[in-house]
C-alpha cells in the first residue's frame, strides 16, 4: 500500500509541476491579469489552450495526489514529492548561480527531511480543532508574506503556504464521514493558492514563483503530518537531521526568492 502510495505521489509530482511549467510560460505572456476584473482574468487564461493543458494536467496530479494520501502518510507522500522543484528547473534555461543554489539546497532539505521522519506508521485523523488552528495560521500566513516579499516571490510562497494547506485539509478529509466537511475549506485554500499562483506567474520566473510554491508547499505538510496528524517523530540522529533539513529548506527559498538585480517588478 504505501509503495503504491509513493509511486503515485512521483506521477503526481511530475503532472503537478510540469503544469505549472505551461502556466508559467503561458500566463507570464497574457495582458495582466487584474483582481478588480476576475471574469475577464479567467476568460484570458482558458482561452490560452497552453495554459490550459498545464492547468488541466495539475488537476490530474492533484487527483492522484489525494489517492496516495489514501495509501501512504502526508509526511512521506510530500517527501516523495520533494523531486517536483526539479522538474520546473528543467527547461527553464540557463539558470543564475543563485537559483542553482536554491535548487539544490531545497532538494536536499526535503529530501533529508522525508529521511528524518523515522518509522512510516500510520498517522491518525488529526484533531478537528487542530486541523482548523493550521488553516487559520496558514491563510494569515499568506497574507504577510504576500506583502513582505518582492511581488513574484511573495505570491509564489503565498500560493504554497495555501497550497499545503489545502493539503492538510485534504488528508483530514479523505478520513471520510464527518470529515468530508473538509471538502470546502481544501477547495477554498486551492482556489486562493491557484489566484497567487497566476499573480506570481506574470510577476516573476518559474523558480522564483512556482519553485517557491512548490517548496512549502512539499515542506509544510511534512511538518503537519507530525504535528496535526501524529506521524511518528525522529530519534536519535533524526533531530539533528530534521534541524539541518529545515535549514536548507530556507536557505533554498531565500535564494529563489532572490530576483534577478535588474527586474523591475510592480504590483498593480
Amino acid at each position: 500500500m504505501i509503495v503504491a502510495g509513493l509511486l503515485l505521489s512521483v506521477v503526481s509530482a511530475v503532472a503537478i509541476n510540469g503544469g505549472y511549467s505551461l502556466q508559467h510560460a503561458s500566463a507570464s505572456r497574457l495582458p495582466r491579469l487584474q483582481l478588480r476584473r476576475p471574469l475577464q482574468s479567467l476568460r484570458a487564461l482558458f482561452r490560452n489552450r497552453r495554459w490550459l493543458v498545464g492547468f488541466l494536467g495539475g488537476i490530474g496530479g492533484w487527483l492522484l495526489y489525494v489517492v496516495a494520501l489514501k495509501l501512504a502518510p502526508l509526511s512521506l507522500v510530500q517527501a516523495a514529492s520533494a523531486g517536483g522543484i526539479g522538474v520546473l528547473a528543467l527547461g527553464a534555461g540557463r539558470l543564475r548561480p543563485v537559483e542553482q543554489v536554491g535548487i539544490g539546497a531545497a532538494l536536499a532539505g526535503l529530501v533529508l527531511l522525508g529521511l528524518s521522519l523515522g518509522s512510516h506508521q500510520p498517522s491518525d485523523r488529526g484533531t478537528v480543532g487542530v486541523v482548523v488552528l493550521w488553516l487559520l495560521a496558514s491563510v494569515v500566513g499568506a497574507g504577510l508574506v504576500a506583502r513582505a516579499l518582492p511581488p513574484g516571490a511573495g505570491f509564489g510562497t503565498a500560493a504554497g503556504i495555501l497550497y499545503a494547506a489545502g493539503d492538510v485539509a485534504t488528508k483530514a478529509a479523505v478520513g471520510g464521514g464527518a470529515r468530508l466537511w473538509f471538502v470546502p475549506a481544501l477547495l477554498a485554500c486551492h482556489g486562493l493558492a491557484f489566484v497567487c499562483m497566476q499573480l506570481a506567474f506574470q510577476r516573476g520566473g518559474r523558480l522564483g514563483t512556482a519553485g517557491l510554491a512548490v517548496l512549502w508547499t512539499n515542506a509544510l505538510p511534512i511538518v503537519a503530518g507530525t504535528v496535526v496528524f501524529n506521524e511518528s517523530l525522529p530519534n536519535g540522529l533524526g533531530d539533528a537531521a530534521r534541524i539541518a533539513a529545515f535549514s536548507l529548506v530556507l536557505i533554498g527559498a531565500f535564494a529563489l526568492s532572490r530576483p534577478p538585480i535588474d527586474a523591475t517588478l510592480s504590483i498593480d
